[in-house]
């Protein structure tokens, strides 16, 4: 085992002890890909009320609480157990800020243990129509998000969960076939393929470029 494994491993017992240095450690080490993930995911409607640095202490909170359950011994696993913290801190605060309106999105199935379909159209539409900020621009959006979910709906789930895992949560091939289940060469042909068709419905909707969208 080299210098580099022996640290990590270290580090990953640290916070299964609940260490709390490790722990505040593992989160800063993480801090921007955790980051991408609240930016992603949190519901729009939230924006202005609740913030990442709000998510993130929250999620500190309740990793400590759980630092027992921290499983395998590499960088990869923690960031995978820390980013799970985070998911399900976010749907906390979906379920306290929105109620019975997630309750009921809540009822469809997630993919693959992940996020239910019709909230990562959402978020998605939220992300490439955020730049229209001006009072005009902000009808636009409206009407341009609508349109966009209804597209984005109309994709594959799980090729639709790659995307959003890839390109807007930044994970790697290999952490994608782990949080989905689904082998690592079938998740980078489904990014690839998933990837085509979102640039073909930004071609077809007026006002979205779809050069905005690289990889």
């Amino acid at each position: 085992m080299d210098e580099g494994s022996e640290q990590h491993n270290g580090a990953v017992e640290r916070v299964r002890r609940g260490d709390v240095a490790a722990l505040a450690e593992a989160f800063e080490s993480h801090d921007r890909r955790l980051r991408a993930t609240i930016v992603f995911r949190l519901d729009p409607r939230l924006n202005g009320r609740v913030d990442a640095g709000d998510i993130l202490q929250e999620a500190y909170l309740n990793a400590f609480k759980r630092c027992a359950h921290v499983e395998g011994d590499t960088a990869k696993a923690l960031f995978m157990w820390l980013r799970l913290i985070v998911i399900q801190t976010i749907a906390d605060v979906h379920r306290r800020h929105l109620g019975a309106a997630m309750r009921d999105a809540g009822r469809e199935q997630p993919i693959g243990g992940g996020w239910p379909g019709d909230h990562t159209s959402l978020s998605m539409a939220a992300r490439l129509t955020g730049h229209l900020t001006s009072p005009t621009g902000a009808l636009r959006r409206v009407e341009l998000s609508e349109q966009l979910q209804s597209a984005l709906g109309q994709m594959n789930d799980l090729d639709r969960e790659v995307l959003a895992l890839r390109h807007f949560e930044e994970l790697t091939n290999q952490e994608v076939s782990d949080v989905l289940g689904i082998e690592e060469k079938a998740a980078s042909i489904r990014y690839i393929r998933a990837l085509r068709r979102l640039k073909e419905v930004l071609a077809r909707i007026s006002g979205l470029d779809p050069s905005s969208i690289t990889g």
